[in-house]
């Protein structure tokens, strides 16, 4: 398919705003429509890249595509009138992938921690762009600083001239005023109106509230070891804090804010809701915010920032190993949105931050592995990674991000991670040596917050150190990645897993050298207990009418579908309803277990097999729950495909009648012996 026909499947169904959701499974697009009395069957048909279309009942359509359901699935979400739209499919996109992983931890599995990761995520998110360019202008500054262009812009009492201050000022514009974007954020997140947020949070914020401190009647006091400064408000004393870059306290106040406005919306009338609502959520939370959950706020992260700094204190050289080791686990699970937390406020506290530097080993290890799957990817020719590593490792090298290596790539191909690791921990033990010879109490800082790519390499000190941790991270896992390759052994080079389209021939390619068809032909068996029914039974038009090519159907009595031959799984999906194989010889076959079980999302099946596994005649691929299925209202009839016939000559008719798994059913030939056969 040259080109994706996403567009034009959408507009034959009446456009963005008539589809409510879509999901696809191993072969087709399932839309779920608002109005599908307009769609014109065949109009669907025609467009390139379709191979047919199949109305079905409460406005559902299902669009068959084939192999290649899942770029063309991904190509539709990306249409800008599908932004929102849409549902789940089967493939390796990255919200499955975070699913998946998430669930791995107690994220997916405990709700509120779930709920809370999510909320910290969500309130940093849409901000790191504006971080990401502020973490630019820290890295000029501190290498001109670097270079005795300017003097140390960051230390206390140093006055640089206006052009300086000037260009300092472009990056203080986002940390001095982060509270207020983490509280607009936040407050979305809640449910509450993001203004309000913004608002409630900006009152501790402006000047007039840090200039309470000066009144006559202001107090200084030490509360757990800190002075502080207080000052009576009718009676009761507030305390006065500098809240520029603190974080927890808009989170705290967002976390209370959101369930006061859900309350405050149910005991006022609907018609008052515009006015009163907001005016009562501010006449509480002003007040709450400043007398209790700010300073609560404050102490909560100098309490989190004083136990990593002890553990840094008692040995920077285990803190500089464990730190990088910690994070490839606790970025999938979004474990890590607490910590940037602390990393500010040590900044804001300390005046420098002692996690950023072990945390650049991780990152740098997770770079070098992309760039380990780049030189294969160009070694092996396979265009789909180029584009998929170049653009991960131009993230990661130019911008710090990890998300697009690590969904895009690493997550995907498990081989990575153990290698990964090893840069991880070959960065983080050179901090730590380095620290212990170079007597830093403290291991590698900076005095900014910054993305750790390698543009910001001169904000870390001391540098020298930092560069050549890093650049081991990056090298260790580069090479190791070259050297034992990123995929499954039995998985050829050319083959994506997440690409059904590419995988079958690709596999067979390396099942059987040149996917030569043997003299005798390609033997498939049955692959379940039961009885063989013509295709043309199935009660699915796709399949009763070959449109996916030709083959047989069965109507099992057990519960258990077997490898028909021997060869590669190509696509084994996770909901087990569906598999493709790439069998010795060459031939593509799909095994599609009863009609529509994909909507039952894996309930009831077991899959024994994975993509890339070699299987013979008679292992397991999955046992199905046949109660489960029939509940639901399923048919179990399960086709049996041969999706490449054109490559072949001729494909036996099966024997129709009872059938036992591993009993031979058809032979597939080839183009040549099918010639050689003399004509009747």
């Amino acid at each position: 398919m040259a080109t994706s026909p996403a567009s034009e499947i959408i507009n034959s169904l009446g456009g963005a705003g008539n589809v409510a959701s879509l999901t696809h499974c191993a072969t087709r697009l399932r839309f779920q429509l608002h109005d599908a009395s307009g769609v014109d069957k065949e109009a669907v048909e025609a467009i390139p890249g379709v191979m047919g279309a199949v109305p079905q009942a409460g406005e559902r359509y299902q669009v068959v595509i084939g192999g290649g359901v899942q770029t063309v699935y991904n190509d539709i979400l990306a249409l800008p009138a599908m932004k929102g739209g849409g549902g789940g499919g089967d493939g390796d996109d990255a919200a499955s992938i975070k699913a998946r992983e998430r669930a791995k931890g107690p994220r997916g599995k405990v709700a509120w921690l779930d709920t809370l990761f999510e909320f910290l995520s969500d309130s940093f998110r849409p901000i790191l762009g504006a971080l990401l360019g502020a973490s630019f202008f820290i890295t000029f500054m501190a290498l001109l600083a670097t270079l005795d262009v300017i003097p140390d812009w960051n230390a206390p009492g140093v006055t640089l001239e206006p052009s300086w201050a000037f260009v300092n000022l472009m990056w203080q514009c986002v940390f001095v005023f982060l509270p207020l974007m983490v509280a607009y954020n936040a407050s979305q997140k809640i449910g509450a109106d993001p203004w309000v947020g913004f608002s409630i949070m900006a009152v501790v914020m402006l000047p007039g509230f840090a200039a309470l401190g000066n009144a006559d009647t202001a107090q200084q006091i030490s509360f757990l070891g800190s002075d502080i400064t207080t000052v009576p408000i009718f009676g009761i004393p507030l305390t006065i804090f500098d809240y520029s870059s603190q974080v927890f306290p808009p989170l705290l106040m967002a976390a209370v804010l959101g369930p006061l406005w859900k309350l405050l919306k149910k005991i006022i009338p609907d018609n008052l809701h515009l006015i009163f609502v907001p005016f009562f959520a501010m006449l509480i939370m002003i007040p709450l915010t400043a007398f209790l959950i700010g300073p609560i706020g404050v102490y909560l992260g100098a309490g989190l920032a004083q136990v990593l700094a002890s553990i840094n204190t008692f040995s920077p050289f285990i803190f500089a190993i464990v730190i990088p080791l910690a994070y490839p686990f606790m970025v999938p699970l979004g474990l890590h949105w607490p910590i940037n937390a602390i990393m500010l406020l040590n900044i804001q506290t300390l005046g420098y931050d002692f996690i950023q530097g072990p945390m650049g080993a991780w990152n740098f290890a997770c770079f070098g592995a992309t760039a380990g799957v780049l030189l294969l990817a160009w070694r092996e020719k396979d265009k789909d990674m180029k584009q998929t590593a170049t653009g991960a490792l131009a993230a990661g090298l130019l911008g710090g991000i990890s998300e697009p290596s690590l969904y895009g790539i690493h997550l995907r191909f498990k081989r990575i991670y153990p290698r990964m690791l090893v840069g991880c921990f070959v960065g983080g033990l050179t901090i730590g040596v380095g620290s212990l010879l170079l007597g830093l109490p403290n291991g590698i800082t900076t005095q900014a917050f910054v993305f750790t790519s390698l543009l910001t390499i001169p904000a870390f000190e001391p540098i020298g150190l930092y560069a050549i941790a890093v650049g081991l991270a990056f090298a260790t896992a580069m090479v190791l990645v070259v050297i034992s390759g990123y995929k499954p052994k039995e998985q050829p080079a050319e083959a994506e897993p997440s690409e059904y389209e590419n995988a079958p021939a690709a596999a067979g390619a390396a099942a059987a050298g040149a996917a030569s068809v043997p003299a005798g032909g390609v033997l498939i068996s049955s692959p379940l207990d039961g009885t063989v029914v013509p295709l043309s039974t199935v009660p699915d038009p796709v399949f009763a009418g070959g449109t996916m090519g030709p083959g047989f159907a069965i109507e099992p009595s057990g519960d258990t579908v077997y490898a028909p031959g021997p060869g590669l799984i190509a696509a084994a999906q996770p909901t087990g309803h569906a598999f493709g194989l790439v069998l010795d010889g060459g031939v593509e076959l799909l095994i599609h277990v009863g009609i529509d079980t994909v909507n039952l999302k894996g309930e009831g099946f077991d899959v024994k097999v994975k993509n890339g596994d070699r299987v013979k005649t008679g292992d397991p691929l999955v046992v199905f729950d046949r109660a489960v299925i029939e509940k639901a209202g399923y048919p179990l009839i399960t086709p049996v495909i041969v999706l490449n016939a054109d490559d072949f000559g001729t494909i036996d008719d099966a024997a129709e009648g009872p059938v036992k798994a591993g009993d031979e059913l058809i032979t597939v030939t080839s183009k040549q012996a099918a010639a050689a056969e003399p004509s009747a």
